[in-house]
């Protein structure tokens, strides 16, 4: 049996408690699921964003790729969300601590979106669909 793709997508992250009450407060939701070591928010109805603590995965991958920790703050990668109040969630970003890296902007690729890193350093950006 072929299963259908669900994509839950992790963060991995110094402080699992900081981390989720940024999330909560962005993303004005309750986790789903919230034990030691994992908390995971519905994204919509098809995907889910969890937080990891960096000690937990660490324990999985060291020492055979470098520890999680040693990365903090660098970016590894972008959570990109296409939604209709971009600026609401940008804003909101910032307010809960989020370090600015643009400003909200017109792309050539169709979007308006505004980028920030999250209290880990990961890249979150907020973006719409822009009129041509």
């Amino acid at each position: 049996m072929i299963l259908p793709m669900f994509p839950l997508f992790i963060l991995y992250v110094e402080n699992q408690e900081k981390s989720k009450t940024f999330y909560q407060s962005l993303l004005q939701k309750d986790p789903c699921l919230h034990v030691p070591g994992m908390t995971e928010f519905w994204i919509n109805d098809q995907s889910k964003l969890g937080l990891m603590p960096n000690d937990g995965i660490a324990k999985i991958v060291h020492p055979k790729m470098p520890n999680p920790s040693d990365g903090t703050g660098i970016p590894r990668c972008e959570v990109y969300l296409l939604v209709d109040n971009a600026a609401e969630f940008y804003n909101r970003a910032i307010d809960l601590g989020a370090k600015q890296i643009t400003t909200m902007q017109k792309m050539d690729w169709g979007h308006t979106v505004g980028y920030v890193a999250d209290v880990d350093g990961h890249v979150l950006a907020f973006a719409f669909e822009t009129k041509k």
